[in-house]
Parts: structure tokens; C-alpha cells; sequence
């Protein structure tokens, strides 16, 4: 089983427009509300791939109640966490072209005591789990140690932690040792203070991060695919969407691919970048199915420290 962790769920609403101008009035095309956050969506792709996943997530308010009314058609399992504030709602505009632009709420803060509730409640669950995956934003005033706490916990109970998140949360994380940290290139950049050139220095940023402790690190690029940097060996991994018609959960899905198929090596970074290229056709915020995936068309490729890969260049 693969628990995932959410400090600071969503309500996604999704609008499609022909195109965003500032300061027009715009017609939508249509309108998704999809249940949010990175661990919930890490869930949603579990769940439709039939693997046992657990959704922790605190839940306030009609938003919170709406949240885990979405998720059951999914026929995800969620452990609700009651707290007074609501849960937020986040907003996605998406172009014709593929554009997104999101907009996300803070979160309203919890309390000291509803955040020891998450991590308790936690603990519990993780008991039953092969990986727990701790992601997200933390909630407006939540400790920047506070995924640093998760880790400690769920290593407690017995089971391997995967962290994605940003800023100083992700700094402290990567303090506690996770087993595997998943971020994207401009997440990888804040945690080291400065911008990998190419696909070599990507790999050697992540060497380093990985030196101070950190087990694996995943880093999701976007559209040229993504880097697993483990023990010994970084793989490159790319592959083409056909058609990009929304962003948002990509990265997520593909952290859910790479635990999927057994969270180490090249065939876990394949699964990883089917289910991120698979994502991204996919309509707002909806997650891909095991159907959508193109396994046959993912490359991959060892990367040694000397390798001058640049698929980031112009």
C-alpha cells in the first residue's frame, strides 16, 4: 500500500478558454472542478492504476465535504482529518493552445493541535504502507519543519518516504533524509540557489542534493522528460505529447508512475515519464488511466558526469 499525505488540499476548478486577455471578459469554453493537491492526485493515479492507496488530508468546511465527495466516484480511500478552517480552492485557466495559468490560495492556517492530528493520524496508516508520499504546499503559518516531522513519522512506522514540495518545506525535508525527493527543475534550482545550465549540471545538482542524505531524487523537466539520479547511475528519460491540453498534476502523475513500478531504476523513470506525457493531454485536472499510457515510447538514456545532454537548451 502507498499512503500519501496532503497538508493543504484543494478544490481544482478548471475553465477552457479560446485564449486569456487581460482585462477582457471572457466566455468559457467549459468548466471542471477536480479534487486538488499534489498527494490527492498522487492517490487518484494509484487508485486507477488498482493499487492500494490511503489519502491523509485534513478537511474543513463545505469545500472539505466536497473534496471527499469527488474522490469517491474514484473509488479513492480517503482518512479524513477534521479541522475548522475550510479547505481552499484553487482556479486554472486553460487556453486552447495549452497554456495554464493557475492561481492558487494560500490555504487558511490549522492549528497546532489539527497539525499533530495529521501527523498522528498519519502514523497510524503508514503502519500498513510500502511508501508514503508527503507533498504540496504547507498550509498558511505550518512550520517550515513540518515535512521533516512526516518523514521521522512514517519512518517510524516502517515505511519509505518520498517528499515533493518547494521552498524552505523542501529544504527542511531533504534535512530528515527522505527515501526519494520528486521535484521539478525550478524547485531542484530554489533548493540549490542556483539554475542547472544543461542536462549534466541538472545531474550534478541532484548528486549533491542526494550527498547531503536524500536517497533518490526525481527531477520531472517538463516537456524534455525527466532525471533519476540514484545510487550510482543518473537515467534520462523523454518522451512527446501529442497534444499538451493542460499541465497541472503532471508531475504528479508521474511520481505516481515511478512508485507504480516499483520506485528504482530506468523502468520506474519509464513509467514515470508515460504517466507525466499522459497527464498533460489530459483536460484539466484530470489523471491518466494505465489505458492512456505509451510506454514504447519513452527513451531512455544513461547519463555519466561527463555527459553534455542538452535537451534544456533553446
Amino acid at each position: 500500500m502507498i499512503v500519501t499525505v496532503t497538508p493543504n488540499p484543494s478544490l481544482d476548478r478548471s475553465v477552457l478558454l479560446d485564449r486569456l486577455d487581460r482585462g477582457e471578459v471572457h466566455r468559457a469554453g467549459g468548466v471542471h472542478v477536480d479534487p486538488g493537491g499534489k498527494g490527492v492526485n498522487v492517490a487518484r493515479v494509484l487508485t486507477a492504476a488498482e493499487h492500494s492507496a490511503v489519502a491523509v488530508l485534513p478537511t474543513g468546511g463545505v469545500e472539505g465535504s466536497s473534496l471527499a465527495e469527488l474522490l469517491a466516484p474514484e473509488a479513492v480511500s480517503v482518512v479524513e482529518v477534521p479541522v475548522e478552517a475550510a479547505t481552499r480552492s484553487n482556479l486554472t485557466l486553460v487556453e486552447a493552445d495549452g497554456t495554464t495559468t493557475k492561481i492558487n490560495e494560500p490555504g487558511n492556517a490549522l492549528t497546532t493541535g489539527e497539525l499533530e492530528a495529521l501527523r498522528s493520524r498519519l502514523g497510524e496508516v503508514a503502519t500498513r504502507a510500502r511508501w508514503v508520499v508527503a507533498s504540496g504546499s504547507l498550509p498558511h503559518g505550518c512550520p517550515d519543519d513540518y515535512y521533516a516531522g512526516l518523514v521521522r513519522t512514517a519512518r517510524a512506522a516502517g515505511a519509505k518516504v518520498a517528499v515533493d514540495s518547494s521552498g524552505a518545506a523542501l529544504a527542511e525535508a531533504c534535512m530528515a533524509g527522505p527515501d526519494l525527493l520528486a521535484p521539478n527543475l525550478a524547485e531542484l534550482t530554489e533548493l540549490a540557489g542556483h539554475r542547472p545550465g544543461d542536462l549534466s549540471e541538472v545531474a550534478a545538482t541532484a548528486r549533491a542534493v542526494r550527498s547531503e542524505g536524500t536517497g533518490s531524487v526525481l527531477v520531472t523537466l517538463g516537456e524534455h522528460g525527466a532525471l533519476l539520479v540514484g545510487n550510482e547511475t543518473a537515467w534520462f528519460g523523454t518522451s512527446s505529447a501529442r497534444r499538451v491540453r493542460s499541465t497541472v498534476g503532471a508531475g504528479d502523475a508521474a511520481l505516481a508512475g515511478y512508485l507504480l513500478a516499483g520506485g528504482d531504476g530506468p523502468e520506474a523513470l519509464r513509467s514515470a515519464v508515460a504517466y507525466g506525457s499522459a497527464a498533460v493531454e489530459l483536460p484539466g485536472s484530470r489523471m491518466p488511466t494505465p489505458k492512456e499510457l505509451r510506454l514504447e515510447q519513452v527513451r531512455i538514456t544513461e547519463v555519466d558526469e561527463s555527459g553534455r545532454l542538452d535537451p534544456m537548451s533553446p
